[in-house]
């Protein structure tokens, strides 16, 4: 039988002539140049403005007067980012966008933590220990992350007002956080229902309880996920203008109200490269989180997408 099989195999008529397979698809075919050049022009779409930004922002004004904002500056000069960080005028104070982002940073970093800590304890929760009206309250949190803000704008400066804290940035932080959890919630749940549900079952069977489960198990596991809530809401929180200019006092005001005091400014020449310098600098925070976590992002909002 062997020695059939390899007769058959020596055989010239049984022979391969060629490859075998699909032909090769051309690098040049209407489906690749149709493909590549929609991205082409989407990437261009989104690029540009920022190319703008960025030559306008290193020209001196002489060369911005004289028009052709797409070229390259012939000088660079570093001073409009100087001025835009450090002096530039934010209606009565003209130090610039720096106390700005320190505001941004004392109400970025303590909203971010208590949310993602309060929603994923409530996300967790959801998913694998059901209690007494659990569904009416997850059906809450849903109507609550679609509800506009500007429906609770004025109950919540009364709220923060009774409490004595309206103006001042613990009761921004405390605005911030509540108006995260309820998406925040959302996706968490989804996430560790997603997670195999033996491990649950075996750490209980083992005698763990709810915060040694949370600690030791989820939370190792559900690293995408927390990156994705981090992304959300700093992002959020960071670009926000309507509750800093809202609940904030001018001291206090965030990065993006400073932002618009410095472009929206009356006084004396409108200064183009000073103005997209100080937009650049106020976006530079979420494009660095982006840039850093992008993978992690994109696998933890799809993992937290695919139940509900």
């Amino acid at each position: 039988m062997a020695l059939k099989t390899a007769e058959v195999a020596l055989s010239p008529t049984k022979s391969f002539d060629g490859p075998n397979g699909k032909k090769p698809k051309r690098v040049l075919s209407p489906r690749n140049i149709m493909l590549y050049g929609t991205l082409f022009v989407a990437a261009a779409y989104y690029l540009l403005p920022l190319y703008v930004m960025i030559v306008t922002s290193l020209k001196g004004m002489p060369e911005i007067r004289m028009g052709n904002i797409f070229s390259p500056p012939m000088e660079i000069t570093f001073e409009p980012w100087v001025k835009a960080w450090a002096t530039a005028c934010t209606g009565l104070n003209c130090d610039g966008l720096s106390r700005g982002f320190w505001n941004s940073v004392r109400i970025t970093v303590p909203s971010v933590i208590v949310s993602i800590a309060i929603a994923s304890v409530n996300g967790y929760a959801l998913a694998n220990w059901r209690f007494k009206g659990s569904e009416l309250f997850f059906s809450i949190l849903v109507i609550g992350a679609f509800i506009p803000y500007q429906v609770m704008i004025y109950p919540i400066v009364i709220v923060l007002r009774e409490m004595g804290i309206y103006g001042t940035l613990t009761g921004l932080i405390i605005v911030h956080s509540i108006f995260g959890m309820p998406i925040l919630t959302l996706l968490f749940r989804n996430y560790f229902a997603s997670l195999p549900q033996e491990l649950f079952k075996a750490a209980r069977v083992d005698g763990a309880g709810f915060w040694q489960i949370f600690l030791k198990i989820m939370v190792p596991m559900s690293l995408p996920i927390f990156v994705v809530a981090m992304i959300l809401q700093v992002t959020g929180i960071w670009n926000d203008f309507l509750f800093g200019v809202v609940f904030t006092r001018p001291e206090y005001y965030p990065m993006t109200v400073q932002l618009n005091n410095i472009v929206n400014s009356v006084q004396g020449v409108k200064e183009y490269n000073v103005n997209m310098a100080a937009t650049i600098l106020t976006g530079l925070v979420p494009l660095i989180v982006y840039f850093v976590s992008g993978r992690l992002f994109v696998r933890g909002i799809a993992a937290g997408a695919v139940k509900g």
